[in-house]
């Protein structure tokens, strides 16, 4: 199936990747434009974790090309891509336990007035946006809680000042009211015009904030569209296992 967008930040095309000697990835196409905001979706196991993986660099396709920003990305490294623009929140937050959350959020961070659009993620504006860590902003980010830890791995990200930004499972595990404000900081940055590429479990809350999604399969796109029209496809459901 193809993906059809304007200026895309990513394009992948015919991506097949394995995992030793299991194939994986059988022919995905992702593009995600500028500013956009797309939904990946599928139930555990259909090859969601192992296309960001692609797309990161931590997995290198077989067949396929990945192209960021125009140029060949294919071998890409993952710091290449992260130097490029890509930021990311990976499933299992990722802070560093041993440094505190200033130090955290400082070590990767650039300046605001780089960010590509927009008024840029400062380090007070982070705060702001999530006052725990102010609150924590002494403590290492071992100690913090695991809603704690997920707005550290945000914010951290954010002030990368990203043009792509990729949520793995960023809800997963939180407690109701945490995970209601992830949600309204993930609305802050589509109103921002960061493009944003968002897996969750919860497939309503992905539809209501993306401007797209792509389902996966057993390592292939089965399903793909506007938002609107997918929340009313009987497919989705069963796909999805719901």
């Amino acid at each position: 199936m193809s993906t059809s967008t304007t200026d895309p930040i990513l394009e992948a095309r015919e991506i097949h990747a394995w995992y030793g000697s299991s194939h994986v990835l059988h022919g995905v196409d992702l593009a995600i434009a500028r500013g956009e905001t797309v939904g990946l979706l599928g139930r555990n196991g259909m090859g969601k974790s192992t296309l960001i993986r692609t797309l990161l660099g931590h997995v290198t396709q077989r067949e396929g090309h990945i192209r960021l920003f125009g140029e060949d990305f294919s071998r890409g490294r993952p710091h290449e891509v992260a130097r490029r623009g890509v930021a990311y929140v990976p499933e299992g937050r990722g802070v560093f336990p041993n440094l505190s959350v200033r130090e955290n959020l400082v070590m990767a961070a650039k300046p605001p007035q780089v960010a590509p659009r927009g008024r840029g993620w400062s380090l007070e504006r982070v705060l702001s946006t999530f006052p725990r860590l102010a609150e924590r902003f002494g403590h290492p980010g071992g100690q913090l809680s695991g809603g704690e830890q997920q707005m550290l791995s945000i914010g951290r990200a954010l002030m990368t000042q990203p043009e792509l930004i990729i949520l793995d499972e960023a809800t997963e595990g939180l407690a109701p009211l945490i995970v209601a404000e992830i949600w309204r900081v993930i609305g802050e940055i589509r109103a921002d015009g960061i493009a944003t590429l968002i897996v969750d479990r919860d497939y309503r809350k992905v539809l209501a904030h993306a401007d797209r999604a792509v389902v996966l399969q057993k390592g292939s796109v089965v399903l793909q569209g506007a938002s609107a029209e997918l929340r009313d496809n009987a497919s989705l459901a069963e796909f999805l296992g719901v």
